[in-house]
């Protein structure tokens, strides 16, 4: 089920009128895709924030443009470095019944037995590539690791069937999987440090 955004229209592009909409805490964007012309719109910041944090960002959203509903999911968004703040976003009209390829997070549940005896949990891969109908895409791929000992690992091809998406990574792709510890010591070859013996020194003294 798609959550709920509302819109305004946004038809003044100028430079001052844009500066008001974000100091209003709203942001300026633009929805477009799936053979529609570009509409300009602003959004409510903490809004739009609070969507993409509690739904993920490849949720659907029911975009209420004035009273005018569109199926939409955000495609981009501008982040103003100095201070951190959203402040352009773009969103692209879905077709509900129409598949298409997007990158999904991958989440590792619980600690890896291998962990527990001193191995090194590393994963590789942090994002599935998937594809499937707008509908049917996961907000995040949750895999179980509990089970993984020293030198195993979750490859793609290890992922349960019966989904409804595919994905389009390589079968072979490592997921995750657990090292052994690096045990090697570095030996310490001190070499003991002794003064040469000195055979037949001579006598600094002279007999006179």
């Amino acid at each position: 089920m798609a959550v709920k955004l509302k819109a305004n229209k946004r038809e003044d592009l100028h430079k001052g009128t844009t500066r008001s909409i974000r100091e209003a805490g709203r942001i300026p964007a633009v929805v477009y895709g799936n053979k529609k012309g570009n509409k300009t719109i602003s959004v409510d910041s903490i809004e739009l924030l609070k969507t993409v944090r509690d739904e993920g960002k490849n949720a659907i959203i029911s975009l209420d443009v004035e009273g005018e509903s569109v199926d939409v999911m955000l495609h981009d968004y501008q982040i103003e470095p100095l201070r951190d703040e959203l402040v352009h976003a773009d969103f692209y009209i879905v077709n509900m019944s129409q598949e298409m390829d997007v990158q999904v997070a991958i989440h590792l549940e619980g600690e890896a037995a291998g962990s527990k005896e001193g191995g090194v949990l590393q994963q590789p891969l942090y994002e599935l590539s998937v594809r499937a109908k707008p509908a049917d895409i996961p907000e995040q791929i949750t895999i179980d690791i509990s089970a993984l000992n020293i030198g195993d690992s979750i490859m793609v091809s290890d992922l349960k069937e019966g989904r409804n998406y595919e994905i389009l990574e390589d079968e072979n792709t490592t997921i995750a999987t657990v090292t052994a510890p690096d045990t090697a010591e570095e030996e310490t070859t001190e070499e003991e440090e002794t003064e040469p013996e000195i055979i037949n020194e001579r006598s600094t003294e002279e007999e006179e």
